[in-house]
């Protein structure tokens, strides 16, 4: 996911407004289209609220799943599912968008501190402890992926506005070197092995993609629809099944509120965009999940413009993609992260606000094989 506000801002989304000042610029909106701190009250995963907003969400099993984001003063926010309630768990300061787990023992969590450095947080099986990042000042992570106690990943943008990679090798974190590209960041990394990974963003204005395999990472072509009329394309999510089998969504806009939808599929030689539904005025994605070829989630909002804005979910069933109809409390609503386990049994987490542009709740909803709750 991008730094970028829209209603019931995100946290992650501040970062990259640079990237469309100028897009925004005379364009009019689109109209089609901490540590410590105590436990939240327990219950059913709907029925669990605190004050701020989750953007990550990653699961070991059905009974073993974590959530991070922020809470209403900028401090760290991670829950944890046990398989019947959600716990708060006590955490390192600073605001984490993103989430990844490979054991009960080995669980990262990337963001950016306080005084707006990049922060990396991992899980022992014990507590949440800070791991030094050689990243430099002024920087953030907005996605981190990992295959094993070894080998983990994590992107962001500098303070310059250039993307940053990050790589675990079982003891340190080491920064990477990428494809050179012109201003823009990496917003989401999945990857199957330590030779398979993909990370997405943006740069120019333009959909960017990058491939790790095995040796270097490399820019792949991909479509950018409409980088060339004033709109900005973004990549905010992607998932990765197989060397073969990857996707990517996001949207376009002039970075003002959801704008078209944009989903971009991997088939194992070139990125070629997939149709989807815009929703609602327009449409926004933040994440997406895949556990096979007939069965993925994409999770984000709809709206119009600066305006409140609804929960949105679509699935693909092998041929096309779908709304799943979802609860959206309050006056406005967003998801920012999603995950499956199996056919029956997802996550989705996000904010939910009663006051547009106001303080947020936290948003946690579960399919279990035939609605969401």
């Amino acid at each position: 996911m991008r730094m970028r506000e829209i209603a019931t801002r995100s946290f992650r989304f501040l970062a990259v407004l640079f990237l469309v000042a100028g897009a925004a610029s005379g364009v009019a909106p689109l109209a089609a289209a901490q540590a410590g701190a105590p436990a939240a009250a327990r219950g059913p995963a709907a029925s669990f609220s605190t004050s701020g907003a989750l953007t990550g969400v990653a699961a070991i099993s059905a009974t073993n799943i974590w959530a991070v984001g922020s809470t209403g003063t900028g401090k760290a926010l991670i829950l944890h599912w046990n398989g019947k309630t959600w716990t708060r768990v006590p955490s390192p300061g600073g605001a984490l968008h993103a989430v990844a787990a490979t054991s009960a023992t080995n669980v990262w969590a990337v963001g950016s501190t306080a005084n707006g450095n990049a922060l990396i947080v991992r899980w022992n099986g014990r507590v949440w402890t800070p791991v030094p990042s050689p990243a430099p000042a002024g920087s953030a992570f907005y996605g981190v992926a990992a295959t094993s106690a070894r080998s983990a990943w994590a992107v962001g943008s500098t303070k310059k506005g250039k993307g940053l990679i990050e790589r675990w090798n079982g003891q340190v974190w080491a920064q990477m070197p990428g494809p050179a590209f012109s201003a823009g960041f990496l917003s989401s990394v999945a990857a199957t092995s330590a030779s398979n990974a993909w990370a997405v963003g943006s740069a120019g204005n333009k959909t960017l993609i990058i491939h790790w395999n095995g040796k270097a990472w490399k820019q792949v072509p991909s479509p950018s629809p409409q980088s060339n009329t004033g709109l900005a394309d973004f990549l905010d999510g992607v998932a990765v099944t197989s060397s073969g089998s990857a996707w990517a969504a996001g949207d376009i806009s002039c970075g003002c509120g959801p704008g078209f939808s944009l989903v971009e599929r991997w088939n194992g030689q070139v990125w070629k965009q997939v149709p989807s539904p815009t929703l609602g005025g327009g449409t926004v994605m933040f994440s997406v999940a895949a556990l096979s070829e007939r069965n993925v989630w994409i999770a984000g909002a709809t709206g119009s413009g600066d305006g409140p804005t609804k929960t949105m979910i679509l699935r693909w069933n092998g041929t096309a993609w779908h709304r799943m109809p979802t609860p959206s409390p309050g006056a406005s609503a967003e998801l920012s992260g999603v995950i499956a386990t199996s056919a029956d049994n997802a996550w989705a987490v996000g904010s939910t606000s009663n006051v547009l542009h106001g303080s947020s709740q936290t948003l946690i909803l579960r399919w279990n094989g035939t609605t969401w709750k």
